[in-house]
């Protein structure tokens, strides 16, 4: 019969092996707490819904165009976790990752965006933690968007949780070319060669003049009016 083993017998593979289970145990016990993230989600949503609807019901106009929205997988949150060398616990988690609970604002118009960004962090209880305009200052890549963390308090049966929530806020046609960027990424690997990523760039710089001159066009019929 073998002898017990210890850490200290144990086999590279098998302490990779242990070091993984104890990793997605501490995951799995976080993902005990998703519902919080995911009423962090609904929170944001109601909020967004119902300036959507005060501005159809007042200027007969939807600023939104649609809402989507998504909770991060265990092991995406593992991935962030390792690369950003945290500690495995609830507390290091929530400090330190916040997309776990994750909104995508599809607007009609650039004004539009930071209309909505505006009235929504100017809520008493929303907590603004940070902001990445994407818009005004794009990635080399030439994606656009503008980028919100904000805090919400989550009201639970015996306490009071503030949820981090990460809040992506685009026109359509942002939206349009960062969906078929990420597509055409996702199928060769993330590897597209010089010439491919100067081409995107394009597209997005001409998608971007295309949705000012939307823009105007719409801001000189509202001045018609």
């Amino acid at each position: 019969m073998q002898g017990k083993k210890t850490l200290s017998t144990l086999s590279e593979e098998e302490l990779m092996l242990l070091q993984d289970y104890s990793w997605e145990s501490t995951i799995q016990n976080f993902m005990n707490h998703m519902q919080v993230y995911n009423a962090g989600i609904k929170e944001i949503k109601t909020k967004l819904e119902i300036l959507d609807e005060e501005f159809r019901t007042r200027y007969d106009y939807n600023p939104i165009h649609h809402i989507e929205s998504r909770l991060k997988s265990p092991k995406s949150i593992l991935g962030k976790i390792r690369a950003k060398g945290l500690s495995m616990t609830y507390e290091s988690i929530r400090e330190n990752i916040t997309d776990i609970a994750g909104v995508r604002v599809i607007c009609n118009y650039i004004d539009d965006i930071y209309r909505v960004a505006d009235l929504l962090i100017g809520q008493d209880d929303v907590q603004l933690v940070r902001v990445r305009d994407y818009i005004k200052t794009p990635k080399p890549s030439g994606y656009r968007s503008l980028h919100l963390i904000v805090k919400i308090p989550i009201f639970l049966a015996e306490s009071t949780e503030l949820v981090a929530v990460e809040i992506q806020i685009r026109t359509i046609a942002m939206d349009f070319w960062a969906s078929l960027e990420h597509k055409l990424k996702y199928k060769t690997g993330n590897i597209v060669s010089e010439e491919l990523r100067e081409r995107l760039k394009l597209c997005a710089d001409s998608i971007s003049s295309i949705d000012q001159e939307m823009q105007s066009i719409h801001t000189t019929l509202q001045q018609q009016q």
